[in-house]
């Protein structure tokens, strides 16, 4: 599948049928790609949260620091990262295709205002409402319990992006799926491979698929993590690409993802 979407012949961390993970530099990687040649891309970038604070997880006090990967010196410099990694995915994205961006606060209006520096038009601002957030500890504001995914298009009045309204609405007892999505954070169940410390849960990247991709589209995700976006790839019949700079991450992957059973037949 690489030799078409790639320039200069790339090894994969792992490969199997429609899915490759690739171990590296986003950025480098993502200027060996061809033009034009993805369908729909997920990010969940750096959110830049890590500065020596502490959160809650499973009752205990833990520092939120997740790794340098996760830090940044100034609003600058995250900025730049940010106008930087989305100009590229443009640059990969077909004319018709949309990308999808989580965030929080820490750096989702940077994010939106990079997404519009480089030519795209934000299609929806998705709400996701968790419904069992950890507590703040600190007591000196409202709990963090949202988190936002932006949806959006190359903005050119020619483009004519996929939208699955009728599933949407189906799934959602016959009435128009609102831009607010309620559930749980990951399950326990979903980490039996090994932790990511941001890792989005499953039905989260399902939905997502569903909604703005076709059966046998190829979606990339240029931070994978422990790819949960692969997984959901996988069991939608979707081909995918996941690049990540972490080994350990990509050893979670190859596991998750080998141990999935797709639910449809690709076609195309």
């Amino acid at each position: 599948m690489s030799m078409c979407v790639f320039q200069k012949k790339l090894e994969p961390y792992f490969s199997e049928e429609n899915i490759d993970l690739f171990l590296g530099d986003s950025f480098e990687i993502l200027e060996s790609m061809a033009p034009e040649r993805i369908d729909t891309i997920f990010a969940d970038p750096p959110y830049f949260l890590s500065n020596g604070g502490f959160s809650c997880s499973g009752g205990k006090m833990v520092n939120v620091n997740k790794g340098e990967w996760d830090s940044i010196e100034s609003f600058e410099a995250k900025h730049d990262f940010n106008k930087k990694w989305i100009k590229l995915c443009k640059k990969v994205l077909k004319p018709n295709g949309t990308i999808w961006i989580c965030g929080t606060l820490h750096n989702i209006y940077s994010v939106g205002t990079a997404l519009e520096e480089s030519g795209f038009k934000i299609i929806n601002n998705i709400t996701w409402q968790k419904t069992n957030p950890p507590p703040n500890l600190a007591c000196r504001c409202f709990t963090h319990s949202t988190e936002t995914i932006l949806w959006a298009k190359k903005n050119n009045e020619k483009a004519r992006h996929f939208f699955d309204y009728e599933l949407m609405k189906s799934l959602n007892s016959g009435k128009q799926m609102k831009d607010v999505w309620t559930g749980s954070l990951t399950k326990p169940s979903e980490k039996k491979f090994g932790k990511h410390p941001t890792q989005k849960p499953l039905y989260l990247l399902e939905r997502i698929l569903l909604a703005s991709t076709k059966n046998g589209d190829l979606v990339l995700d240029p931070f994978c993590g422990s790819c949960t976006t692969g997984v959901a790839c996988k069991k939608l019949n979707r081909r995918f690409i996941g690049i990540d700079n972490n080994s350990e991450y990509l050893s979670i992957s190859r596991e998750r993802i080998k141990s999935v059973c797709p639910e449809f037949l690709v076609t195309g």
